[in-house]
């Protein structure tokens, strides 16, 4: 007793004491218990302040008390960690000037092994009654900063969205607090591998149609990204880098990159975000940004480690996963944020005509139970063309043979113009953290509704009809103290006119290039749905082990079928062009003399089973 009282009142002293030189030094303190009430020592005790300023860690004593002095007056979330427990988030603890703000923690984990003899305590451990008389003990050496037992935590009137944990939410990242920050930089790295099974069993490998599964039968690589926050003097900026199979992937399906010189496709496809801008302390917070920055259109984040499945239904998957232009975030209130956009277009590195796109979102979230997100999109002239007529690049859409467009039609692609709306609610309706059974539940729904007009394109009427409705919906079950997870859900997509579809990878296919073996012509029909399951193992904030099982189905051959998507002797480097089965493009004799039309394998049905692993430090 005379050991414990004696350290607290030099840490506490030692914290007087640079008050009087400093008046804005301060220090938490208290007390790690298991499920009995008893000390535990050695677990990991981390501090960081909510500005991001500053971290600080320690390790709690054999009589499970923890210390950490010569903390800046402020606001500090402390996190918890000890083998055996999930880890205890103590968010919005205030350190005052000169004292001692006190915080004990209670952790989710069995009592320490019993003593070698019955009469005595465990040596790691104090006796009960010095256990008992901590509080008081505390108290007397600091007795203003200690009155209370436990504190009621200050209440953030400030920052933007500081209503809770939000880590629960579909497209957030569950991490918290970062692992390591410094005032002008917090880095970010993230790692996703992948084992992916189509049950049809491309022979080339080829899945088709998916914005995060691409390969059968191999283990890959979809993302290595590394990056962070710059953050000086209310200067921002944020990076991070694109490898893996995302650096190939996500070019592929922007085709305005076609739109005059210069690779843009090879200047930012090692890039998934990076952006740069300026905060204003007006309101609850005003930043303009300009550079290349993620959408929230689809619910889903881009980055699989956020998300509560791998592979989104579609509204997700045929939806932006990032905007290059400009945008405004404007916080009028704690809870909303309205976000307007100045962007080149709709997933665009390039303008693709003459016209950008403008458009913005409102997030608004009242507390940790509810999140509404409304996403408008107006204006985009977001097709490939060349003039008046079909593209003679062969790009979206390329006709069959023989057949300019259904309907007899011709298009004018430079002033057709696309808008769009996607609407999601999210909703935790059961919170038990402490349940061992089922400790969380949650769902989502999106509604996304579009079309195209003018030029010769009609949003409701034949013959050149494009427009999009789709809807996806989820339910998520977390189980014991949230180390895993089951979510079940899934969508559909009505798309006549397929402007939203992706191109099918044949014969090396490109959303630029376009394929005669799938049209995405006005007026051509596309129904799919699909439906997901996927378990999840979160043993750390920073990890985690999934499995997935997806069944997707379209009115019209779309998935890789056995024999693959790939032309009998490799790609030929004519995507746009049919190939004659010997590998050739085809000529003026329609492949007469070459064995007749090659066609790809595709199937209406498919199924894949996967599994992997997801980092985000």
């Amino acid at each position: 007793m005379r050991t414990l009282i004696g350290c607290v009142a030099a840490l506490v002293l030692g914290v007087r004491i640079a008050a009087a030189g400093e008046p804005t030094i301060g220090a938490l303190v208290g007390l790690v218990t298991d499920r009995q009430s008893q000390p535990v020592a050695h677990a990991t005790v981390t501090a960081v302040r909510t500005d991001g300023s500053a971290v600080r860690a320690t390790l709690t004593g054999a009589d499970g008390v923890y210390s950490l002095s010569d903390l800046p007056v402020g606001q500090w979330t402390i996190t918890v960690e000890a083998p055996g427990s999930p880890p205890v988030h103590l968010p919005a603890l205030v350190v005052v000037p000169g004292g001692a703000t006190r915080s004990d923690v209670a952790l989710n984990i069995p009592a320490g092994p019993p003593a070698v003899t019955p009469s005595a305590p465990p040596a790691h451990a104090p006796s009960p009654a010095l256990a008992a008389a901590l509080p008081a003990a505390v108290a007397a050496v600091v007795p203003e900063a200690l009155q209370a037992p436990e504190p009621a935590p200050a209440v953030d009137t400030q920052t933007p969205f500081a209503v809770g944990d939000l880590g629960w939410m579909n497209g957030n990242s569950r991490t918290s607090t970062p692992i390591f920050d410094t005032k002008f930089f917090t880095p970010e790295i993230r790692f996703d591998a992948n084992y992916l099974q189509d049950f049809n069993h491309p022979v080339d490998h080829t899945i088709v149609g998916s914005t995060e599964e691409f390969r059968s039968g191999e283990f890959q690589v979809e993302q290595f990204s590394v990056g962070g926050n710059f953050h000086w003097h209310d200067v921002q900026a944020r990076f991070l880098t694109m490898f893996g199979l995302y650096a190939v992937t996500t070019p592929r399906n922007d085709p305005s990159t076609g739109v005059g010189q210069w690779d843009l496709a090879g200047a930012y496809k090692y890039l998934s975000e990076a952006n740069a801008g300026y905060h204003w302390d007006v309101n609850h917070g005003l930043n303009l940004d300009a550079g290349i920055f993620l959408s929230y259109i689809g619910l889903f984040s881009y980055y699989n480690f956020d998300n509560w499945t791998y592979q989104p239904s579609f509204v997700s998957s045929n939806t932006p996963w990032y905007f290059n232009g400009l945008r405004v975030q404007w916080y009028p209130t704690q809870t909303l944020k309205i976000e307007p956009w100045l962007i080149n277009g709709w997933q665009s590195y390039a303008k693709f005509n003459s016209h950008p796109g403008f458009g913005g979102q409102v997030l608004w979230i009242p507390n940790d139970r509810l999140k509404l997100v409304f996403n408008t999109y107006v204006l985009g002239q977001d097709n490939l063309a060349s003039g008046s007529g079909f593209p003679a690049n062969g790009g979206n859409p390329n006709a069959p043979i023989g057949q300019p467009n259904p309907g007899g039609t011709y298009v004018n692609y430079a002033n057709v113009t696309r808008v769009h709306e996607d609407d999601s609610i999210l909703w935790k309706y059961y919170d038990a953290a402490e349940s061992e059974g089922i400790s969380k539940l949650a769902m989502s729904v999106t509604v996304d509704i579009g079309c195209e007009y003018g030029g010769g394109v009609h949003c409701a009427h034949n013959p050149n009809k494009a427009n999009f409705f789709g809807v996806m919906a989820y339910n998520r079950m977390w189980l014991y103290h949230n180390l895993f997870a089951v979510t079940l859900g899934g969508g559909f997509m009505n798309n006549p006119g397929r402007y939203l579809a992706l191109v099918p990878p044949v014969n090396g296919a490109t959303a630029q290039t376009g394929t005669p073996y799938f049209t995405e012509n006005p007026g051509q029909k596309l129904y799919q749905w699909d439906t997901q399951l996927n378990l999840q193992y979160m043993p750390r904030d920073w990890l985690t082990w999934w499995t997935e099982a997806t069944f997707r189905h379209s009115d019209v051959p779309y998935w890789s079928g056995t024999n693959g998507v790939t032309a009998p002797t490799g790609n030929n480097g004519a995507p746009a062009s049919f190939v004659c089965n010997n590998g050739s493009t085809i000529g003026p004799d329609n492949c007469a003399s070459a064995g007749g039309v090659w066609y790809p394998d595709l199937r209406t049905r498919e199924v894949i089973w996967g599994a992997g692993v997801l980092v985000r430090f």
